[in-house]
């Protein structure tokens, strides 16, 4: 079969069939299983009537047949639209009607959330494997990449529709920066890859997408467990691995018999972004785990990226690295650049152009005059060009005229040995406008009161940055992905004030 270059799982069914493309649990699929899928899940695809450059939203959670369904999307060049699990229903709908998906692939745990779904057509993924088992297990004559249609986690508003690629290219195209990464992590055919997260977020879906074209094999978690990711490590002899830094808390708040207990010596990448590492978190990792951490900062949006290696970060603590795809430009309001060392606003110039679906305004306030686009980070570059973030532009709190970025002090928090995780934001305060909030999840067991963690924060930190008041809950609203729900947390405050814009 001629696939462009090589890297398509098709290519690697014909040359390693037997070899393990995927694990999930006990469950273990070849690239031949893959491919077989594959090539009758277009068939039945086409079937159903979906053409070139239509659309199939998937709201699931991990499952071994994921990928299976992604595959057969991907070769019959179609949008592919996973949704988040964790969204509810309304927030589900949204997307569903936003995305034009002709086919609908849900599981019985999601089917509450989709219940009157505007998609005419629907697939239970349960039975995704009984419903092609009669088609033929050949290549559609229309063959042809299909494309991601992501939508952000929508932590500040409705999620956003990313589109900027257009399905339709030849098997085995892949674009600029997907090559970049494959180089950067030395992803290829040896590579066993630990995927940590839900498969509907960007970075787990890309990856195990580099991993099956490049003839890796990955080990998928149904759900993120800190000390089964260990294990998980010592039993594959995992090579490659993703993760988010609240993940790196949780590993290193195990008992130390448990994170000593396990043969960690294959491990060569540890890969982590979505979030910036506090640094005492990526100090204690580093020592732990040995020089293997690459961390790197891009978005959905593929607009950029940086990237850093262990190294480099330990006479850089806090970076995301140098930019190697597109520029990195700091600007202030006005769109003109700043010099080194002056915090603004972050942008990428030299990378390829998005869209978010049918909202041309935030499509265009996400570029500005020069055509460089923004995430709507804060940050600024040191003299060698790495790019250091302060915080989201929309999180920033104003009190009594200061600007107080709130991931500063989630970073001393969860430093705390009582703290599991940390949320700042800011809540109506009459005399200086906002006033500094946190809301707190301690560790199963903890015991701290808020006058101790506050003095915690006093000690570390400008005493205008620290909480005025602390919340303690259960469990924090986080994304599996690392991203926090700050919303819900503050909406209560706001419900009778007016919100400052950022």
């Amino acid at each position: 079969m001629n696939i462009e270059g090589g890297l398509h799982p098709l290519h690697w069914a014909e040359r390693t069939p037997e070899k393990t493309a995927w694990i999930f649990e006990d469950h273990h699929t070849s690239y031949a299983h893959l491919a077989s899928n594959a090539l009758k899940g277009a068939q039945a695809l086409r079937r159903m009537g979906l053409q070139t450059g239509d659309g199939v939203a998937i709201v699931a959670e991990n499952h071994p047949d994921f990928l299976l369904m992604f595959w057969a999307a991907q070769l019959s060049g179609l949008y592919f639209t996973p949704i988040s699990v964790q969204f509810q229903s309304d927030e589900v709908h949204y997307i569903l009607d936003n995305c034009d998906a002709k086919l609908l692939v849900t599981t019985p745990l999601q089917q509450d959330k989709t219940e009157d779904a505007p998609q005419a057509l629907t697939v239970d993924l349960h039975q995704w494997r009984e419903l092609i088992a009669n088609e033929p297990e050949s290549l559609i004559s229309d063959a042809a990449e299909g494309a991601e249609m992501l939508y952000s986690s929508g932590t500040t508003g409705r999620p956003k529709g990313i589109r900027h690629s257009q399905p339709g290219a030849a098997l085995g195209s892949v674009s600029d920066l997907f090559k970049r990464r494959l180089a950067l992590h030395h992803v290829n055919d040896e590579a066993i890859y630990l995927s940590t997260a839900p498969l509907y977020h960007s970075a787990p879906l890309r990856y195990n997408n580099m991993m099956h074209r490049s003839g890796g094999t990955t080990v998928i978690m149904p759900r993120f467990e800190a000390e089964e990711s260990l294990r998980l490590i010592e039993a594959y002899k995992i090579t490659h691995s993703q993760w988010v830094p609240t993940m790196f808390v949780r590993l290193l708040k195990l008992p130390e018999a448990s994170r000593n207990a396990f043969n960690l010596e294959s491990h060569r990448y540890a890969i982590h972004a979505a979030a910036p590492c506090p640094i005492p978190i990526k100090e204690r990792m580093i020592e732990w785990w040995g020089p293997i951490l690459h961390e790197y900062y891009s978005g959905t949006e593929g607009n950029g990226q940086t990237a850093i290696d262990s190294a480099q970060w330990l006479t850089h603590k806090g970076s995301v690295g140098s930019a190697i795809f597109g520029e990195v430009h700091i600007t202030d309001d006005a769109g003109n650049e700043l010099p080194k060392g002056r915090t603004g606003k972050v942008y990428f110039s030299g990378g390829p152009k998005f869209e978010y679906y049918k909202d041309p305004e935030k499509t265009a306030a996400s570029f500005n005059q020069h055509g460089w686009s923004t995430l709507g980070d804060i940050g600024h570059l040191d003299e060698d060009g790495n790019l250091f973030l302060t915080d989201r532009a929309s999180h920033m709190i104003i009190s009594g005229g200061v600007n107080i970025y709130p991931r500063e002090v989630e970073d001393v928090l969860v430093t705390h040995p009582l703290v599991q995780d940390a949320a700042v934001f800011g809540i109506p305060n009459e005399e200086f406008g906002e006033e500094v909030k946190a809301a707190v999840e301690l560790i199963a067991g903890g015991n701290a009161s808020a006058a101790e963690l506050i003095a915690y924060c006093r000690e570390r930190l400008a005493h205008l940055k620290c909480p005025k008041s602390i919340d303690f809950h259960d469990q924090l609203p986080r994304h599996q992905t690392g991203k926090l729900y700050k919303e819900g947390l503050k909406r209560p405050y706001w419900q009778h004030h007016q919100e400052p814009k950022r």
